[in-house]
């Protein structure tokens, strides 16, 4: 007899979103891959059309007409309200009888805590935003809002990006002091000044999107030497290090022995002043928090998310983490690559779980 679906797992970032379909035993039987999942942009019932695609491969794929339960970890389920908000919007399309909606950042949180029986732990994401969470065997989790300046964000490459730009245009005119930002950055796309690249900007000749390809011309920059290149980097880590506190203190860890998770493009690419400053720092403000970072695809922690709902054996936890090609958790962080997120934003609340009959 063939194995029974049990789960649906699903991680969608604004970028991408990757589903899979698994039994209690932890058994992989049908992926898929679709678009991103945008719902400010195009509305909740869109974005999850988005999803329903990726979810109705999977379930063709593993040869199932619905599960029992569905863990969802979503880009932009950043408030709780959000989130029960989510949760409706997929239960409405019955799927399952019950479904668990996160922030995604828990994705990458729950990939890389080893401790299957007792996870525990705190992760930062610096993809294109930031972001941090952290969770406690108990269900209590520690959280932010991350919704930009207006609940105190900064950082992420995107953020970075803006940081960069502002002192590379206040070189140049005079307002502020000389960088190599103010020629490195327009040289990037082989315009002369930062004039040239204001106007290509504010006049959509470079598409917006384009101001994420800074990010690296950012870091190259302070790893030449120059000084405000540098102290924008070191920010970026002082604001890693600030989250990883705070989350560690309000989940009463600060002073335990517990995984602090890096994630993102932006962490995962290890740049070496960032990577040393925010292992330095960490190292003064909680000593026993052991730094990683994590590799897994963050879809691995929505189908582990899964399966601590639906109570699963450790050989289950095992046979998952196989599939996704570990059975640590964490990889080997010298070969780590990032998975960037384009939004990452929570509150404190608890997750929207949603149960139908």
């Amino acid at each position: 007899m063939g194995l029974t679906a049990s789960l649906l797992a699903i991680d969608a970032g604004n970028s991408k979103t990757d589903v899979a379909c698994v039994a209690v035993d932890g058994t992989v039987l049908g992926a898929a891959r679709g678009g991103g999942f945008q719902p400010p942009r195009v509305g909740v019932e869109r974005a999850v059309d988005v999803l329903a695609e990726a979810v109705e491969q999977a379930l063709a794929a593993a040869g199932a007409a619905g599960v029992g339960h569905v863990s969802a970890c979503l880009a932009n389920a950043d408030l709780p309200v959000e989130e029960v908000q989510l949760a409706e919007a997929i239960r409405r399309r019955g799927w399952a009888r019950s479904v668990d909606v996160r922030n995604d950042t828990f994705a990458v949180l729950r990939a890389g805590l080893t401790e299957d029986a007792e996870p525990r732990g705190v992760a930062v994401v610096c993809g294109a935003g930031i972001n941090c969470a952290g969770m406690l065997p108990d269900g209590r989790t520690a959280r932010f809002p991350a919704i930009g300046r207006l609940s105190g964000d900064w950082g992420g490459g995107s953020g970075l990006a803006e940081e960069a730009l502002w002192f590379a245009a206040r070189a140049e005119d005079g307002r502020g002091e000389p960088t190599a930002l103010m020629r490195t950055l327009p040289a990037h796309f082989g315009l002369p000044s930062m004039y040239a690249l204001i106007e290509a900007l504010h006049l959509a000749h470079l598409a917006p999107h384009r101001r994420h390809e800074l990010t690296p011309v950012l870091f190259a920059t302070a790893a030449g030497g120059d000084r405000v290149a540098r102290a924008v980097v070191d920010r970026m880590a002082d604001e890693v290090v600030a989250m990883s506190t705070v989350a560690l203190t309000r989940l009463g860890l600060l002073t335990e022995k517990v995984p602090v998770l890096l994630g993102g493009s932006v962490l995962a690419a290890r740049h070496a002043q960032l990577d040393v400053r925010i292992r330095t720092l960490m190292a003064q403000r909680a000593p026993q928090a052991e730094v990683r970072v994590v590799a897994e695809r963050p879809v691995l922690g929505a189908v582990l998310l899964g399966l601590d709902a639906l109570g699963a054996e450790p050989e289950a936890y095992a046979r998952s983490r196989a599939h996704y090609g570990t059975t640590t958790g964490i990889a080997d962080p010298l070969r780590s690559t990032g998975h960037p997120h384009a939004s990452h934003r929570s509150d404190h609340g608890g997750r929207a779980t949603v149960t139908s009959g």
